[in-house]
């Protein structure tokens, strides 16, 4: 009798020892399941939710008076001279137009401070308008897709600096992403929108520095 006792506890022990055996893995898998669904739903969310951005090497480059090209991956000899060209009303351009695709990074082309980021109506649509740290000039950036995470007023920007990304807002055409990009020699007391404009092009593709 306690024969037949002893085999009925070795079953019923091994039978419990099955169970939870079998629940242990049952829940591991579905942990791993599930944690394993969530991080495909989270690539798939940061793949909708985020435009590719070009690569064009991603270089910053520099620049004969230290002035960075203010997009990534965009080298002196891509640059134009559109400064003196002739724009609506009869106005002059008192810019230069930097092309790149959709989404290729705006950066600062120096240090300085945000002061003014909004829709210009009048045409440069998401806009970002830097002072140096001695006031003394003002490097514009128009016609951008977005601005970067974190861009608030105020803030102070290292060269290189993320500002946002070119696009084609305002009233620049969408076969034709680039990014609008000003410098003005600022008097003091004078408005982030004032200033007197100069040519940025020398400065990233020549030989000459503001004076």
């Amino acid at each position: 009798m306690s024969r037949i006792v002893l085999v009925a506890s070795n079953i019923a022990t091994f039978a419990l020892t099955a169970l939870v055996t079998t629940m242990f893995w049952v829940g591991a898998y579905g942990s791993k399941q599930s944690g394993t669904e969530r991080a495909h739903k989270q690539a798939a969310f940061v793949a909708t939710s985020t435009p590719p951005v070009p690569d064009r090497g991603g270089r910053l480059w520099l620049g004969p008076t230290g002035v960075a090209i203010p997009v990534l991956g965009v080298e002196p000899d891509d640059l134009l001279d559109t400064y003196t060209q002739a724009r609506g009303s009869g106005r002059a351009h008192d810019a230069i137009d930097i092309m790149a695709p959709a989404g290729t990074p705006v950066v600062a082309a120096a240090p300085g401070t945000v002061e003014k980021l909004y829709f210009s109506q009048g045409g440069g649509g998401i806009t970002a308008y830097v002072r140096s740290r001695d006031g003394r000039w003002t490097y514009y950036y128009a016609h951008l897709q977005d601005y970067a995470p974190g861009l608030t007023e105020g803030r102070l920007l290292k060269r290189g600096d993320r500002i946002g990304d070119v696009g084609s807002t305002g009233n620049a055409s969408p076969d034709g992403p680039h990014l609008h990009f000003a410098i003005h020699r600022m008097d003091a007391g004078q408005k982030w929108y004032q200033g007197t404009a100069i040519n940025p092009y020398p400065l990233l593709a020549g030989n000459e520095a503001p004076r």
